[in-house]
């Protein structure tokens, strides 16, 4: 029985990694084309392109690893069935609960392998592909699309913890590389009266014992008088302009923070999305769109089990009921259903307000389901 399981496993793992080097390379081509239209001479040259879509397969195997590991498992099975194989391997008295639990086996390797790939490898490359491609186009990147920047907040407390200032800072080029240019940093009180205004060229990160500080060039700060509310007494109150060159500002904002929307939140570790959900929450942003990317880095790998248990109702179905064709055919089909799901209940969530976590277990618990009711009924055939 064990010889038929490692057989059953390898197998699997055989035809998973075939279909899933087939389909990078197919996305690799698109993603490719989709690059053309920027290539220039003497900046962002096919070479750079290369560079950038091969910095970016990483990525693109978290994406499909569900998928691939669907095609394959069924592709695997549906040979098996095919030369007559798995009717053997039922014969010599594996249940279905044992070719189950077979399956489930070699799921949960490539469970693991996607958490390494979704943790330690995409996040890091991504940002690569993307330093490469700002790099090489000889610019920055905006942070979140929008003609003036990236807008983040800032606050500041106190020993007791209690908010002594409210800062919004605008940046409006964010690189790769952690540097920035175009700074605007507007400062208000905790009862958000205007305390000042202040211009920078450039930042540059630069943490130091007291904590995270950027070191900012040719600073420019108007500093506005606040007047008390029940002070009616005519009082000089004049607005003074300060100018320097370089300046220490501290601040709990990093380049991580700055430049998080140059990567998908998608493509982003775990980790980086929990230290950015907690400073949008201790300043008071919405953190929805960013708590269901986390869930689903959390229980996206997961549906890889899932999906090889969807597989295996077609190892029940005799050749004459359906080629092996027509199965490849059925489980691509219902990899981009499964892919199409994840989308739709993500913005559904957003849309509805729905809890993350809730958003990002639906689609595997809707697959699982189907799965679950194919066994029963072949078992009950």
């Amino acid at each position: 029985m064990k010889t038929l399981r490692r057989y059953l496993m390898r197998e699997i793992v055989r035809a998973t990694g075939f279909v899933l080097f087939a389909l990078l390379a197919l996305f690799a081509f698109f993603d490719l084309l989709a690059q053309i239209d920027d290539l220039r001479p003497g900046g962002y040259t096919l070479s750079a392109a290369l560079a950038y879509v091969a910095l970016s397969l990483p990525s693109r195997s978290y994406e499909l690893m569900p998928i691939a590991t669907l095609i394959g498992a069924i592709f695997a099975l549906a040979q098996l069935a095919a030369n007559s194989e798995f009717t053997i391997i039922r014969v010599s008295g594996m249940s279905t609960r044992s070719l189950a639990l077979a399956v489930v086996r070699v799921g949960l390797l490539f469970v693991a392998l996607t958490y390494v790939i979704g943790e330690l490898v995409a996040p890091v490359m991504e940002r690569k592909a993307q330093q490469v491609r700002a790099e090489t186009r000889g610019e920055g990147m905006i942070a979140n699309r929008l003609r003036s920047g990236v807008w983040v907040r800032d606050t500041v407390r106190g020993a007791d913890g209690e908010v002594q200032l409210w800062r919004f800072i605008n940046v409006g080029v964010v690189r790769p590389d952690g540097t920035s240019s175009h700074w605007k940093i507007f400062e208000f009180d905790r009862d958000f009266r205007l305390l000042s205004i202040g211009t920078a060229t450039s930042g540059r990160f630069a943490p130091h014992e007291g904590g995270p500080s950027w070191q900012l060039t040719d600073v420019v700060e108007t500093r506005l008088p606040v007047a008390p509310g029940a002070d009616t007494t005519p009082g000089e109150l004049r607005t003074e302009i300060v100018r320097t060159k370089e300046r220490q500002w501290a601040s709990a904002i990093t380049p991580n923070i700055l430049g998080v929307l140059l990567v998908q939140p998608e493509r982003m570790a775990a980790a980086e999305l929990v230290r950015y959900i907690d400073h949008l929450s201790a300043n008071r942003q919405q953190t929805e769109p960013y708590e269901i990317a986390l869930w689903n880095k959390v229980f996206y790998p997961l549906a890889i089990v899932v999906m090889m248990m969807l597989a295996l109702p077609f190892a029940y179905l005799h050749v004459r009921q359906g080629s092996v064709s027509l199965k490849i055919f059925a489980g691509v089909m219902i990899g981009v259903l499964f892919y199409m799901l994840n989308k739709l209940f993500a913005h559904l969530g957003l849309l509805h307000t729905w809890p993350p976590m809730a958003v990002a277990v639906l689609p595997s618990l809707v697959v699982l389901t189907v799965a679950l009711g194919a066994l029963y009924w072949i078992e009950r055939r």
